[in-house]
């Protein structure tokens, strides 16, 4: 008697369905139409927490793959899901989160711009970047030449709730971010 049972849905009456590439029985369950290999990788939710700590501690992927023995796609497919179930804004996930009667918030940023070359030395780009103080969460960065519209620009897609009410720590470049064009 066959006791498998299709991984979709859970019910027995699978039928045999030829072969994978690899020579494997590949098997089919008629309903739902899943197709299945008998001894597939089954990841339990032990291997799921074991990835995500070995997510934080920035390990490599494939060295993530290499420890766990899970294939570089399904980790792919898992930090996909994993970021598509974050909420859009972090800061507000965390704030909702702690229950406390008075929360002080006093927002606070560091922008600064850094230079790196693209094939030659001669194509050099600048990253600008912004960075929210407490969290280290990259609000906005921009890459372009080291001009006033570069810095322009980084402070276009700075979160508006930080330009009206965050202080902003620079390195004083002469690009200024908060000024417009002709001030």
């Amino acid at each position: 008697m066959n006791k498998l049972r299709c991984p979709q849905c859970g019910l027995p009456h699978i039928k045999r369905n030829g072969l994978t590439h690899y020579g494997k029985q590949n098997y089919r369950r008629q309903d739902c139409d899943r197709q299945f290999v008998e001894d597939s990788q089954r990841i339990g939710e032990e291997l799921k927490g074991l990835i995500k700590v070995l997510l934080l501690e920035r390990l490599s992927l494939r060295g993530i793959c290499c420890v766990t023995g899970v294939s570089l796609t399904w980790l792919l497919n898992f930090i996909t899901k994993l970021y598509c179930a974050l909420p859009d804004d972090l800061n507000g996930a965390l704030s909702r989160s702690r229950k406390s009667a008075i929360r002080l918030v006093r927002l606070e940023v560091e922008a600064d711009e850094l230079w790196s070359f693209v094939v030659s030395k001669e194509n050099k780009q600048w990253v600008w970047i912004a960075l929210d103080v407490a969290t280290k969460q990259v609000l906005a960065f921009n890459v372009g030449d080291r001009s006033a519209s570069s810095a322009r620009e980084l402070w276009r897609r700075i979160p508006q709730v930080y330009r009206d009410h965050a202080t902003f720590y620079t390195d004083g470049c002469d690009a200024p971010l908060n000024k417009k064009p002709g001030d």
